[in-house]
């Protein structure tokens, strides 16, 4: 599948909603409206280094979304791009648009002369981790999500 990636504009508000409700449904989430309107903040506002962009199928139809933003990696002394969230539409998987959203995002972490990018995902996302796994081998760190 050939797609088009490009950042997400205030007029894709509903195809961006619609990717990232089922993003979040997909990982068992209830995505609540005022946290929508947050992360819908952050991508549009300019000071917030927080980016998120859609793979365009050639019919002009969202299939995928992106949404990445720079971390500070201590031991590296540098900034590197964390990639938050990485979605394509069932009908899309295994097309090409997953590859296209991880590979433009490593085209911009290079743009920006950073070492890499990095990412986590289920450790039972076996169709996601297939794709992962055609980059590098998972990094075998464990997260830890502790309430403040």
């Amino acid at each position: 599948m050939a797609v088009t990636i490009r950042p997400v504009r205030t007029d894709d508000h509903a195809d961006w909603l619609g990717l990232f409700t089922a993003y979040a449904r997909f990982y068992r989430q209830d995505l609540s409206p005022e946290t929508a309107r947050i992360v819908w903040d952050w991508i549009h506002d300019p000071a917030n280094p927080f980016w998120a962009d859609l793979a365009i199928d050639g019919a002009g139809t969202a299939v995928g979304l992106v949404q990445y933003q720079l971390i500070h990696r201590s031991l590296g002394g540098s900034m590197t791009c964390y990639l938050s969230d990485l979605f394509t539409a069932p009908h899309a998987r295994g097309l090409g648009a997953g590859r296209a959203l991880i590979d433009h995002v490593r085209g911009f972490a290079r743009d920006r002369g950073l070492p890499g990018v990095r990412w986590l995902t289920a450790e039972d996302n076996t169709t996601a981790r297939a794709l992962y796994d055609s980059y590098a081998p998972a990094s075998g760190f464990i997260l830890y999500t502790l309430p403040s």
